[in-house]
């Protein structure tokens, strides 16, 4: 009886993994990686603005980090880690960009409730997602950092699904070095 249960778990699991890939194998979607360009994409922030790559690449470094829900706890510490080091990312010419495929209304409120200073990018159906080659880790979306250089590539990555403070601290680590370099 445990085998059986067992057996169609494991079948379940595996058919809610591709129905929420839209059945596509996500080994097919380049990551991008250090050295790559960014990918120009627009989007509509937590005020319901158009933000446009294209204007920020070469007036500041980006840090750009994809998150799966707003109000979630791992998201919320990594949204409140990006607040907590804003001055400091800003001192350092960065401007600090989360996006994940919520509401604007959505974005809004999780801004205006930890009263976040930075822009947040609505992405309905993880369009730059994929773009950027974030793959999701089981039933969500996942999380991972890029910082794009002032040329528009990718200068450093970091992936961590549960470790969301550490997003925001060693992107400011990388940062700092970059710049004293």
């Amino acid at each position: 009886m445990n085998r059986i249960f067992a057996k169609n778990f494991i079948v379940a699991l595996l058919f809610s993994v591709v129905a929420c890939t839209g059945g596509k194998a996500q080994s097919e979607q380049k990551t991008l990686a250090f050295g790559d360009v960014m990918p120009s994409f627009s989007l509509a922030d937590q005020d319901g603005k158009v933000f446009n790559s294209a204007d920020y690449v070469g007036k500041s470094i980006l840090v750009i980090y994809f998150y799966p829900k707003d109000e979630s706890m791992v998201c919320t510490k990594e949204a409140c880690s990006f607040r907590d080091s804003f001055n400091d990312f800003t001192k350092a010419g960065a401007k600090v960009i989360g996006i994940n495929g919520g509401t604007v209304t959505s974005h809004k409120e999780f801004s205006d409730h930890y009263k976040l200073p930075f822009i947040l990018l609505s992405d309905p159906g993880d369009k730059v997602y994929h773009l950027f080659g974030v793959k999701n880790k089981l039933f969500m979306t996942g999380r991972k950092t890029f910082i794009i250089d002032l040329h528009g590539k990718i200068a450093f990555t970091y992936e961590a699904m549960m470790q969301g403070k550490k997003h925001a601290e060693d992107a400011l680590a990388f940062i700092k070095k970059y710049k004293a370099s």
